[in-house]
């Protein structure tokens, strides 16, 4: 049972971190935090690393704090630690790789989904400042992305 209930907390975990990344991404990375991640926003980089990658290193020191709690006996630790991982990983590829093309890959996917992500981002980048600004989320968009 414990492991039913182990990869429901996982699954509900990478779900809620969708969630999670929305609210922080429009009320802390475009709130009080605009000082880390407007250099995101920017067309030209000083260097490769950003420093909006330290909201990033945040959440797998979360991840990494989880993990050590399921050594104390809080085995709940493991599922909630790989669900931010397992997310983690997921919002590197799409957002760093294939969206910013940080490191080039998936060039030549061009399918429904895709599509959509790329023009949802797209119309969050077309926004340079703090206050303005729509699709926040990353890997759910809005449904009208996804049209023609």
């Amino acid at each position: 049972m414990n492991i039913v209930i182990g990869i429901l907390i996982f699954l509900g975990t990478f779900l809620f971190m969708e969630f999670m990344a929305w609210f922080t991404h429009k009320y802390v990375m475009h709130g009080f935090l605009w000082s880390l991640h407007k250099d995101h926003h920017k067309k030209d980089h000083d260097s490769w690393f950003e420093r909006n990658d330290l909201f990033f290193i945040f959440y797998a020191i979360v991840s990494m704090s989880l993990f050590y709690s399921g050594t104390t006996g809080f085995w709940y630790g493991y599922p909630l630690g790989f669900g931010i991982l397992a997310y983690g990983i997921a919002y590197f590829l799409v957002h760093d790789i294939f969206i910013h093309q940080r490191f080039k890959l998936f060039r030549n996917a061009n399918n429904w989904y895709s599509r959509g992500v790329r023009r949802a981002h797209k119309m969050h980048h077309k926004h340079l400042g703090k206050g303005e600004g729509e699709c926040f989320g990353m890997l759910f968009v809005p449904f009208k992305y996804f049209k023609k």
